[in-house]
């Protein structure tokens, strides 16, 4: 099958919608409450940037191997960050070396904890993280950001949802994402896709 073709879900979905916007579109009922979780979580009131936020999801993403996601929200997160965009690529290559604050540094190491097992996360984490700056709403929100996008990944992954190779696609998504969220994002798909509500 080439590239560029979707592969088959393992459930009947709408063809020719990638990704998680597929089940979405397919099951309104829990698109909403989903796209209610990420429109708070990412573009909320928060002590991190929306920029931060979308940067930490890219990153749990990436580290779950979610191809999808992962394109989505660096998309996104590019497009937050404006002139430092090539932040978002070095964080997905190297966390250590990437030119981040040491806040973020150390939210992303409890990010990754998060994703692999969150008993991994101690104590001097959350230490680290406070001496660095983060607040409690800092904390919490790159907690819950993990958590959710292990959930959002393997949602996307465990349907075998099509995610196309289109970088271009993923490039327009994320500016639409980070200008006008996440509420609108299935409706529009859908629109654009011909399927009826």
């Amino acid at each position: 099958m080439d590239a560029g073709e979707p592969d088959m879900p393992h459930i009947k979905l709408p063809e020719g919608i990638p990704g998680i916007v597929g089940p979405m579109v397919a099951y309104p009922e829990t698109a909403r409450p989903l796209n209610e979780l990420a429109e708070a979580l990412l573009r909320g009131p928060s002590s991190l940037t929306s920029a931060e936020r979308e940067l930490i999801a890219t990153f749990v993403s990436s580290g779950n191997e979610c191809f999808f996601c992962t394109q989505t929200h660096a998309a996104a997160a590019r497009e937050h960050y404006g002139p430092q965009r090539e932040i978002v690529d070095q964080v997905i290559r190297d966390r250590e070396g990437a030119p981040v604050s040491e806040k973020l540094r150390a939210l992303l190491v409890i990010a990754e904890k998060v994703r692999r097992d969150g008993r991994l996360v101690q104590p001097e984490d959350v230490a680290r993280a406070r001496e660095a700056g983060a607040d409690d709403r800092a904390i919490h929100d790159a907690v819950l950001i993990a958590a959710a996008f292990c959930m959002y990944n393997r949602y996307v992954e465990g349907l075998a949802t099509w995610a196309p190779r289109d970088q271009e696609m993923y490039d327009r998504t994320g500016v639409r994402l980070a200008r006008d969220g996440y509420l609108t994002a299935v409706d529009r798909r859908r629109e654009e896709a011909g399927v009826e509500a």
